[in-house]
């Protein structure tokens, strides 16, 4: 078999009208049709290490887009984030092989780099705000973008970022992870495990190859290691509006103020530490600006990016790495002045990774996840993605000394600056969260784990302290900043390159705090104390709701214990309850069983626990608390209904009642509330009799409508004895209730006949017993019906008795 090579060699010396180029990149296409995975990532491999660059330039565009697939989502790919190890072992190793840091396919770019070739990207598939940023000729804060911008000449179609070939490679990878695939013949979601898929293995090994946590980044595999490209200029003919000071990216200070031939390699290969950081950033997570942040807390706007759960676990990924990037950094020396002379550009890179790169944005994504993402137990990757930011000391190269209590760990006072600035972070999202958690059903035991995980991460000894001294320094009064200042100062994502002109040093703790809030949430920001009353009453409004929920568990346990013990012999039947209005709980316990509902009560008793902890609650509040849920909650249940009025047509929503049931805060019971008579047939009934028992039901009701009312209506124990019988008590209790009209209620009440019970399979089966028992005895089948007849007499008589007995102390 020919490879590639070989074919174009011998095509090159048979003709010369075709462009060689050309017709290598008609021969990689023709084999993704005719050959298998395997043989054609060997052939790319061969075709890289063999070809020149020039020859490369040219198929390369295609080549990336043939593996991270089409920025349209039309082009599949090598479908990276659905390829596991599991489902197909053979293409996820070649896959992980040929785009390793150190496969062929970096070598490709590297070949290219040397050469300074250059590739269009469309600026109209960027993130929104960027997209947006530079359609209105407003240069982004990000040094990415910094003299990369392509104006279209007269006549063509759009905006485009000249890259380089790691730019342009990195882009496509990154931006596969958000793109939505449209093609009819592709499924939308893929049933595999996300931490295993090659596409997270794959940021994994990018992430520890070129933001190492030990030693420095690997020069990329050249003969020339010098050759490192600078960034393309961008064309100065349309003029931008820069939001502040942008100083020279961190490629171009070393190149300027390094001798070339001692250059260190670390300074020079920096730039794809910066550069990879940034795309990640960018492509991940600068989906939402401050300003769309402050548009988007309005109700009615709408959601323009929707982010998914496999994309929050790519996220936290990067978090946890850049956590462990960033503590790797070496303690400073002793000597003020050796710093300048000893640090390195990776130092200098780990130093500021976090407040530079990543603060601000992830700031405002998770806000809008706090604020849009469902009601529901997938919000948990968003949880642990922002719980895994709040704790860099999980990530640091010390190792926690496990006691034989294995006692939760203080946190060390050298993380209070981290804290402090990141104080919204802790704070303002932890209210979030609450305001999340009261609207969530805590009786199922996902939302009860959600709760327990943040009470446990906020409940670490001297983390509530650490918190609480930074609001103080927040709330400080005796520093006057102009609010331009605050801005400029450490805005997170200020000035391009790390590496440019360094602010100087702060010495006052408190403007750092208030810059940090100011800097995310601007000058008109109306701080909410974490630790100030009105969280603490949500605290407190939390803790209620753990109570209930609580005792709802435990009633749900009792009741599903006393069914399995109540279930009779006949069970396999399928004999359904005689009650057709049987309650559904509407969680999942019913289907998960004891030991979650153990684990359920187990994961609120602890987040009670640890709350009381953060707050300083006691236990006389707690009790004060289940003590006015337990007195304000009437024996009928009212309280757990929306709030409504009564009207002649029944119960009316009010405003307050629509926001209840809107945001699950109280509901309607939902049940069949219709004519008992016209319910759907069970499972426990036989569909024959049911039909023709109601039409023998109706013909007598017909017939005897005025008679059965008159008797109803009749005073005395006959009166009694036919309400009974003939109309449903228990209805006109449960439209007290229920929003169903006045008028549809007085059609059900009405008195008749209802047979509908002898068509279940318990009563038919029933009946046959007695008969069958009473044939023991030499009882012929006419005595004992006779006898059953007395005996059901005799009950009703005594039911009635107690019935009217009952009937004056009800309200």
């Amino acid at each position: 078999m020919t490879s590639p090579f070989g074919r174009y060699r011998n095509a090159e010396a048979a003709s010369t009208h075709l462009p060689p180029p050309s017709y290598l990149l008609a021969s990689l296409k023709a084999d993704c049709l005719n050959k298998p995975f395997a043989q054609r990532c060997h052939d790319l491999a061969t075709v890289i290490e063999e070809f020149p660059a020039k020859e490369l330039h040219a198929i390369f565009p295609w080549l990336v887009e043939n593996i991270f697939g089409s920025l349209d989502g039309v082009i599949l790919g090598w479908n990276l984030r659905c390829l596991q190890g599991r489902t197909n072992p053979t293409e996820y190793n070649i896959a992980l092989e040929f785009l390793d840091p150190g496969g062929p396919m970096m070598k490709l770019v590297y070949k290219l780099q040397a050469e300074e070739y250059r590739y269009d990207f469309p600026v109209s598939y960027l993130p929104g705000p960027v997209k947006v940023s530079i359609q209105e000729r407003i240069l982004p804060e990000c040094s990415l973008y910094h003299n990369k911008v392509q104006f279209p000449s007269s006549g063509g179609l759009g905006l485009n970022l000249v890259l380089n070939p790691f730019e342009y490679c990195m882009f496509y990878f990154a931006i596969s992870l958000i793109t939505q695939r449209v093609n009819i013949n592709i499924p939308l979601t893929c049933h595999v495990s996300t931490s295993n898929s090659a596409y997270f293995v794959l940021v994994g090994r990018y992430l520890k190859w070129f933001l190492p946590t030990e030693g420095s980044v690997l020069p990329p595999p050249s003969s020339d290691p010098g050759g490192v490209p600078s960034p393309a200029p961008r064309s100065p003919a349309v003029p931008f509006t820069s939001y502040g000071m942008h100083p020279t990216s961190l490629l171009k200070r070393h190149v300027a103020h390094q001798p070339s031939v001692n250059a260190d390699p670390a300074s020079q290969e920096i730039w794809r530490s910066e550069t990879l950081l940034q795309i990640f950033v960018e492509m991940w997570l600068h989906h939402y600006s401050l300003d769309m942040y402050q548009k988007m807390q309005s109700p009615h706007i709408k959601e323009l990016f929707k982010p998914t759960e496999e994309h929050v676990l790519v996220i936290r990924l990067l978090v946890k790495h850049l956590h462990a990037f960033s503590n790797s950094l070496k303690p400073e020396p002793v000597s003020p002045s050796a710093h300048s002379h000893t640090a390195s550009p990776l130092a200098e890179f780990k130093r500021i990774v976090m407040p530079r790169f990543v603060q601000q944005k992830l700031y405002v994504f998770l806000q809008h996840c706090f604020g849009h993402w469902p009601l529901d137990a997938s919000f948990r990757a968003v949880l642990e993605m922002w719980l895994s930011y709040l704790q860099p000391w999980r990530y640091a190269p010390e190792k926690p000394v496990l006691s034989a209590e294995s006692q939760p760990r203080s946190v060390s006072e050298k993380w209070a600056p981290f804290i402090q600035e990141n104080l919204l972070m802790y704070t303002k999202l932890f209210v979030g969260f609450l305001n999340r958690a009261l609207r969530t059903d805590l009786v199922s035991p996902k939302n009860a784990l959600m709760v327990f995980r943040v009470a446990k991460v906020f409940a670490q000894p001297n983390l509530a302290e650490m918190i609480q001294k930074g609001e103080q320094l927040f709330l400080e009064t005796d520093l006057v900043v102009p609010p331009r200042q605050h801005r400029l100062f450490v805005s997170p994502s200020f000035g391009g390159s790390f590496l440019s002109s360094r602010t100087p040093a702060i010495t006052d703790i408190s403007f750092k705090v208030k810059s940090h809030v100011y800097s995310l949430e601007g000058q008109d920001f109306q701080y909410k104390q974490m630790f100030g009353p009105e969280v603490r009453n949500l605290v407190l409004r939390l803790a209620q709701l753990i109570g209930q929920a609580q005792q709802t568990a435990k009633s749900i346990s009792d009741h599903s214990i006393e069914a399995t013990a109540s279930q009779s012999f006949f069970s396999w039947l399928r004999f359904g309850p005689s009650d057709l209005n049987g309650s559904y709980t509407g969680n999942d316990l019913d289907e998960i069983g004891q030991d979650s509902i153990k684990k359920t009560d187990e994961y609120l008793e602890k987040a009670l626990e640890y709350l009381c902890q953060i707050f300083r609650l006691n236990e006389a509040q707690l009790n004060q608390l289940m003590l006015n849920w337990g007195a304000a909650q009437d024996e009928n249940g009212k309280k757990q209904l929306p709030d409504c009025i009564e009207s002649e047509d029944g119960l009316i929503l009010t405003p307050l009642g629509r926001y209840q049931i809107i945001n699950g805060l109280r509901r309607f019971p939902v049940e069949y509330q219709g004519d008992p008579e016209l319910q759907p047939i069970r499972s426990y009934e036989n569909t024959t009799l049911v039909r023709l028992l109601f039409q023998l039901s109706s013909a007598i009701n017909r017939r005897f409508a005025g008679s059965l009312e008159t008797l109803c209506t009749k005073e005395g124990f006959l009166g009694s004895f036919c309400r009974y019988h003939l109309c449903n008590p228990g209805l006109a209790e449960k439209a007290r209730h229920s929003p169903l009209s006045k008028q549809n209620l007085g059609q059900i009440r009405q008195p008749r006949v209802s047979l509908r019970f002898l068509a279940s399979y318990r009563t038919l089966l029933s009946l046959l017993l007695m008969y069958f028992i009473a044939s023991w005895f030499c009882i012929g089948p006419v005595t004992c019906t006779f006898l059953l007849f007395i005996g059901y007499l005799f009950y009703a008589v005594l039911m009635t008795f107690f019935s009217e007995k009952r009937k004056p102390h009800q309200s």
